[in-house]
């Protein structure tokens, strides 16, 4: 039986996985890309007669859309499948604070639309069971994603106003925090990003300057993505505190470089 269950083990789960794999932990990781279907009762039923007390479970399944156009959130018959387990933590979004510009450990949710009602609903019912956690990350980047990829794909446009702020987490410290949160005891629901929200306008020009590119074109707000049209500062400190994990990327700016780096050394060892 594996030590750690990680239902949903795809950019951010893959990478928990490798750091509990460093500490000794065996881990067993189920991807939608390997035929893992949250929906499918055959499958659940199999990982509920793996799951043990002693094992520890990461839930990092999003709300999906169905074909039909409506939103899906799984995490109740998800829960159900591990239920007994010895430790649950939950990876949501800063989405749930909905058009709240501030957020810290005290700030309430406070969702808008269907998509983010469901990511709630998820929390508490992750939070009504013994011994969980939930983490709810702001935009993740690291290797081959965030706005250098988009950039120099041509895919990223800097919103009409360029001085709304967004947070973010590399996704090697959130899965440091992630590993620790499964082998920690504490509770609660908690924000989870690095030291430096910035602007549109000011990772932008980091990007282009790194990657030797022009800026991207200015687009109206409504053009973007739902998740781009936020203006939030995220004061991820407290979780840090908690599970005594230091950042290893404190913003972007060392954090890009970084990815970049990654992926270069990917491409160069094939």
């Amino acid at each position: 039986m594996a030590d750690v269950v990680i239902l949903g083990c795809g950019y951010t789960g893959g990478r928990v996985a490798a750091v509990l794999e460093r500490q000794g932990y065996t881990v067993q990781g189920y991807r939608r890309r390997e035929g893992f279907d949250c929906r499918n009762h055959a499958q659940l039923r199999a990982i509920r007669d793996g799951t043990t007390p002693e094992t520890r479970v990461l839930l990092s399944v999003p709300t999906l859309r169905t074909d039909a156009g409506y939103w899906f959130d799984p995490t109740r018959d998800l829960i159900a499948a591990v239920r007994g387990a010895r430790r649950l933590v939950y990876l949501s979004t800063t989405g749930v604070y909905g058009a709240t510009k501030r957020v810290d450990e005290h700030t309430p949710v406070s969702p808008r639309g269907p998509r983010e009602l469901l990511r709630v609903e998820a929390e508490r019912a992750v939070l009504a069971e013994p011994r969980s956690m939930v983490l709810r990350p702001a935009a993740i980047y690291g290797p081959f994603r965030g706005v250098h990829t988009a950039l120099r794909e041509g895919r990223f446009a800097l919103p009409s106003d360029c001085q709304a702020f967004t947070s973010r987490i590399h996704v090697d410290d959130l899965a440091a925090l992630t590993a620790a949160a499964l082998l920690s005891d504490a509770g609660g629901a908690w924000p989870v990003a690095d030291e430096e929200p910035c602007t549109a306008l000011e990772i932008a020009t980091f990007c282009a300057e790194l990657l030797s590119l022009p800026l991207p074109p200015v687009v109206a707000a409504e053009r973007l993505p739902e998740t781009r049209r936020t203006d939030r500062k995220v004061d991820g400190s407290a979780v840090r505190r908690v599970l005594d994990v230091t950042l290893r990327y404190r913003s972007y700016r060392e954090g890009i470089p970084a990815s970049i780096a990654e992926e270069q050394s990917v491409a160069e060892t094939g």
